[in-house]
């Protein structure tokens, strides 16, 4: 057997700065001992991936997925994948010492939501319910955003023209965490149904999942199978999996070594799979993929090399309110 890892792979620069800036608010505000982060909460899961999650909850970090459920005074952390207006409001409202962490990429996404909001458009949302990055960027401005799924709702949006008799305004805005080809399917029917369709200047699917979507169609046509690092629900993790499909390997998604299963490394005859392709997600750390990488050398003496299909130099800066000029006075005093 061997292994082909690819890169780049896992954290990109958004997931980075979030699970940064939770070390450091665990360090800065949680105190000393085994339960560090006791007293810190974070609105939903920081980022999308089960190990992750699980080690800071292992330090006192709490997950809630309503602002009520943290004490007065407490400090809470915003997502990677941002939150709406209702959220902030609701946590000065309680007094909270909020740190943002969402990617500035989201952060993108939810600015031109709200520019063609306040200019007249109605915006055509690319992306799955549910999502958070989805729920945050709806948000926004809830009565000018249709979320759009797959080719098939197009047929069934309609918009009156404006009273001058001109076509509606009308804008459309993608979850960053998409498939290329799955967003473009959309994109592709939504401009052939409305020719005046607008679009921001750059698009909205970051880099890192595009170029981690890229390595998987290239290292795919040399490969048998697929094993993606990253959580079930993980947008960008699952994309890959379904990108393996469609370059016709058999793929799954694991969130460590524990879930590997012989099977999947048998050939019909019995007789090991010659190559296995391993990435990871954009919220999945290495030390998952080295876990997968270690049993498979283990347990089949696999060979392995690293394909470097580009290299990522994006690195963002830290929330405002864990950067060391922010004055020690300024954080409250957590809440009982």
């Amino acid at each position: 057997m061997h292994i082909l890892l690819a890169n780049p792979r896992g954290f990109c620069a958004g997931v980075n700065m979030a699970v940064d800036a939770l070390d450091l608010a665990v360090g800065r505000f949680g105190g000393d001992g085994p339960r560090a982060g006791e007293g810190i909460y974070v609105y939903h899961e920081i980022v999308h991936n089960k190990a992750v999650v699980e080690r800071f909850t292992g330090v006192g970090v709490t997950f809630v997925d309503t602002v009520e459920e943290v004490p007065r005074g407490a400090v809470l952390m915003y997502s990677a994948h941002g939150v709406s207006p209702q959220i902030r409001e609701a946590a000065r409202e309680r007094g909270l010492f909020t740190i943002d962490a969402t990617c500035p990429l989201v952060t993108k996404v939810h600015v031109e939501a709200i520019r063609y909001a306040k200019a007249g458009y109605h915006i055509l949302l690319i992306g799955h319910e549910g999502h958070d990055e989805v729920i945050g960027t709806m948000g926004e401005a809830p009565e000018s955003i249709t979320l759009v799924d797959n080719p098939a709702e197009v047929d069934q949006l309609s918009f009156p023209p404006r009273p001058d008799g001109s076509p509606a305004l009308l804008a459309a805005l993608t979850q960053t965490t998409l498939s290329v080809e799955e967003a473009g399917r959309v994109m592709r029917r939504l401009r052939e149904k409305f020719p005046h369709l607008e679009t921001p200047r750059k698009e909205d699917i970051c880099y890192a999942t595009t170029n981690r979507q890229e390595a998987v169609r290239l290292l795919a046509e040399r490969s048998d199978l697929l094993l993606v690092l990253g959580s079930k629900n993980s947008s960008n993790s699952l994309r890959l999996v379904e990108i393996g499909a469609e370059c016709g390997i058999p793929g799954h998604l694991l969130d460590g070594p524990e879930e590997m299963q012989d099977e999947w490394f048998l050939n019909d005859d019995g007789s090991v799979i010659g190559t296995v392709l391993v990435t990871a997600g954009a919220s999945a750390p290495e030390r998952v993929v080295e876990g997968v990488v270690g049993r498979l050398k283990e347990r089949y003496g696999a060979t392995l090399s690293e394909e470097t299909l580009r290299t990522e130099h994006v690195r963002f800066p830290l929330p405002k309110e864990l950067r060391p000029e922010v004055p020690e006075k300024t954080v409250v005093t957590l809440g009982a």
